[in-house]
């Protein structure tokens, strides 16, 4: 008599539980998130070739003239940074300030003169093309 009376408890408790979870994943939404942590569909994408670096530089320290084929996205993390696309003014961006350069421009960074700097880079894929170093004159922001 007790298992006739077991079975519908649980067979009512499944039915149940099937009921909240599938209530529960019409809320997830791709990579996991639910409907409660976005507004609108926020959907997570193939990061193969993204990658990030890290780099400090001492006082004075900086890249070659360069270009990357899909891209560059700089963070300052700490201190001041200069930086110079090809054809424009050389600029200084400090912690926090971000600067993108677009695929294949050529153009250098690193730090200040005072003080080193730390950088997060974000490439886009593809390949960094290296072109000559940075004249003095480039690097002081000084037109030739």
């Amino acid at each position: 008599m007790n298992r006739l009376v077991l079975v519908p408890v649980f067979a009512g408790v499944l039915a149940l539980t099937a009921v909240w979870d599938g209530d529960a994943q019409s809320q997830t939404q791709p990579g996991g998130a639910t409907a409660a942590q976005f507004t609108g569909t926020s959907t997570p994408m193939d990061g193969k070739d993204l990658t990030i670096a890290r780099r400090r530089f001492e006082a004075g320290a900086r890249t070659f003239w360069h270009s990357h084929e899909r891209g560059q996205l700089i963070l300052v993390e700490s201190g001041k940074m200069r930086l110079q696309k090809r054809g424009g003014p050389m600029r200084e961006i400090g912690t926090g300030e971000t600067d993108f350069t677009g695929p294949n421009i050529a153009h250098w960074h690193g730090a200040a003169p005072g003080e080193p700097a730390v950088q997060i880079n974000a490439g886009f894929g593809g390949v960094t093309k290296w072109l000559e170093e940075v004249k003095a004159d480039d690097y002081s922001g000084r037109k030739r």
